[in-house]
């Protein structure tokens, strides 16, 4: 299991529940399928799928959730041509028009009656909680679906206080300085992909591939009033990521030879790579995300 992806927040209060509570409180909002007339259903499942019937999975002092969510699947268009008809039937019928009030009752009622009938999608949402250090690490490249995770963790144990990480630094600036004077911090190596833009409204975008990011070309483009706002760069030949102004990790890759080593340490037993993956890539988020926060000042919260 190695994360995709990393929208990182720290908690404001040390995360105190142990996990064998922590099993009873997800076994309470346990996954179940939608019923016949709900759009969606949410719970929590097993991070290790058919291999475990836990609802946490634990190794170096982190634990690992898992929130499936289903959905059932009504194409929008399907939904509107039945509004219209509908509509044209009433206003044929009754010769009156039909408003946007009753409209919307309309669709609410279509929508009611598609569901029984809709086909479904499902959906797993990764994370782990460093207990120890505080970080909740989601396994996600979208803010919203990140926060639907936080929402249901924080009704299934009663509180979640958590904040986006927060830097004394603009990683935007920073990361522009990086590119125009070459100072790079030790361990970090640039990549050959970046994104700038213009710090205004409207202002232009220029993403960048294959690209030699120190070059004269880059440059004139910054000294034109671009900033970084993503950059390729490669930790410590161990990870490979694409860092956003925002410190969301995108496209995050782990080096060949630790990949190697956890199938090593696993000997063919399925759930044996699954807590080697898992136990190896955290024990190397351990050690990056100091070193990532380090670049750029962490801004520790006023504790709750």
């Amino acid at each position: 299991m190695w994360f995709k992806n990393i929208l990182l927040y720290r908690f404001t209060a040390p995360f105190d529940n142990e996990q064998d509570e922590l099993e009873l409180l997800l076994e309470k909002e346990a996954f179940q399928r939608c019923g016949r007339n709900e759009q969606s259903r949410s719970g929590w499942v097993p991070p290790m799928g058919e291999l475990s019937e836990l609802r946490t999975h634990s190794a170096n002092g982190c634990l690992m959730l898992c929130l499936r969510k289903e959905e059932k699947i009504l194409p929008a268009g399907v939904i509107r041509e039945k509004l219209d008809d509908k509509v044209s039937e009433i206003e044929a019928k009754e010769d009156r028009r039909v408003y946007r009030k009753e409209k919307d009752s309309l669709k609410d009622d279509i929508i009611h009656d598609c569901l029984p009938m809709a086909f479904t999608k499902s959906s797993r949402q990764f994370a782990y909680i460093d207990v120890k250090n505080g970080w909740l690490c989601i396994d996600s490249s979208s803010i919203g679906k990140a926060e639907d995770f936080m929402k249901k963790l924080r009704e299934t144990i009663g509180s979640l206080p958590v904040v986006p990480v927060q830097t004394t630094e603009s990683p935007s600036l920073l990361m522009s300085q990086w590119l125009k004077d070459g100072g790079i911090p030790e361990g970090l190596v640039l990549g050959n992909e970046c994104e700038l833009k213009e710090m205004t409204e409207d202002g232009s975008i220029l993403r960048c591939k294959n690209q030699d990011l120190l070059s004269e070309e880059i440059e004139r483009h910054l000294d034109s009033g671009k900033k970084v706002t993503k950059l390729a760069l490669n930790w410590q030949d161990t990870l490979q990521i694409i860092l956003q102004d925002d410190l969301a990790i995108k496209r995050l890759k782990f080096s060949e030879q630790l990949i190697s080593e956890a199938q090593d340490s696993s000997d063919g037993d399925k759930a044996a790579q699954f807590d080697a993956d898992f136990a190896l890539m955290v024990l190397t988020l351990k050690r990056f995300i100091p070193d990532l926060l380090s670049y750029f000042g962490e801004q520790r919260p006023t504790p709750v």
